[in-house]
């Protein structure tokens, strides 16, 4: 078994460990309440059948029905329509960004059908936006920190013998120097609680939860995972009602991009741990290995550029994605309309290079 397949059946055990152990935790967390749970139930039916002299085949019937009412949007306690079109917009939202709460969903056959074609396109294109979002921010952190490294050496006195020779020096100090991928994911990771401690300000604030489940509610929806147990915005009102809805929908966006980014950090990293685990980890701290190094295997040149066998998970650019035919069709249209325009040149595209020892710029 060569190395690629060994790593892809190693993480495939190792899920497969976590999610055995998850399952153990939360049926020891959860199952009691729900044992409790159910006896409390059946007691106050009991109970109520006793009290009132209702049939228990009856009630359990509107029980049933109110089930499919409850599907169609029907609650108990007076909420805000669910298909007017601020209602419409805030479902397309969660269908197009994959949470799916689950509170609203289509009853009708056009719009079950409808939705299968609006989701294939628009979960496509927010996927794309949230790829092109990622390489904004870590393009944008690998300049703020490459600033940073530059103050660090002016301060400490790299090459201070005179302008010229300072600025030369500076330059040789900083040629080939990346940022390193576990500061990203610190900045990420901080970026990502700032936002959701920020969020759950507000919404135990204006939907009378606790800060924990602000928390979890957060964490839910950020990740896309998308329960449905708690959803924000849906009372029918609220004091500064547009204003908190605006503020909802904002802190919902930021929170998806940046946890998205930060999934994709970690992601880079754990394939570094299974690399390390299979044998293929060979760098030290500090120093870099370019696309071309013990990364690939059995790389041509074309073009003008050097295109490996890559690993999984690796971002590189739009220029060599094209070249290796491994752009996604979207992404190739994409490329294609913008070098037909008049009057543009084909440039390689300034994307994010992840390596095993950090990650860098290329131009």
């Amino acid at each position: 078994m060569n190395e690629d397949n060994a790593r892809f059946c190693l993480l495939a055990g190792l899920i497969l460990l976590y999610l055995l152990c998850g399952a153990a935790i939360f049926s020891a967390l959860e199952h009691p309440f729900e044992l409790r749970a159910r006896r409390l139930w059946k007691q106050q039916l009991d109970n109520f059948t006793q009290r009132y002299r209702v049939n228990l085949g009856a009630l359990h019937t509107l029980l049933r029905q109110y089930e499919e009412a409850n599907g169609a949007g029907i609650r108990v306690d007076t909420l805000r329509p669910r298909w007017d079109f601020s209602g419409a917009f805030y479902f397309v939202g969660t269908v197009v960004s994959t949470i799916g709460f689950g509170m609203t969903t289509p009853v009708t056959i056009a719009g079950k059908i409808f939705l299968i074609f609006y989701g294939l396109i628009g979960c496509a294109a927010t996927i794309l936006f949230f790829n092109l979002f990622l390489e904004r921010i870590i393009t944008m952190l690998a300049y703020i920190m490459r600033w940073c490294h530059e103050r660090r050496l002016r301060c400490a006195g790299v090459g201070v013998v005179s302008s010229r020779e300072e600025t030369s020096g500076e330059e040789d100090s900083l040629e080939g120097w990346k940022p390193s991928v576990y500061y990203v994911m610190l900045i990420l990771g901080v970026a990502s609680i700032v936002i959701a401690c920020s969020a759950s300000t507000l919404y135990s604030s204006m939907e009378n939860w606790s800060y924990v489940d602000s928390l979890y509610f957060c964490f839910v929806a950020f990740s896309t995972i998308g329960f449905g147990d708690l959803v924000s915005s849906q009372r029918q009102h609220y004091e500064s009602q547009e204003a908190y809805r605006l503020g909802n929908c904002l802190f919902i966006l930021m929170g998806v991009c940046c946890i998205y980014s930060l999934f994709n950090v970690i992601s880079i990293i754990i394939k570094q741990t299974l690399n390390w685990i299979v044998g293929r980890h060979r760098y030290t701290e500090g120093s870099v290995e370019t696309v071309c190094d013990s990364e690939t295997d059995g790389g041509t040149v074309a073009d003008g550029v050097y295109v490996g066998r890559r690993l999984s998970g690796e971002m590189i650019s739009v220029n060599e994605f094209m070249v290796s035919n491994k752009v996604s069709s979207g992404t190739a249209a994409e490329a294609a309309e913008r070098n037909s325009s008049p009057g543009s040149t084909a440039e390689p595209s300034k994307w994010i290079l992840w390596w095993r020892g950090g990650l860098g710029h290329y131009e």
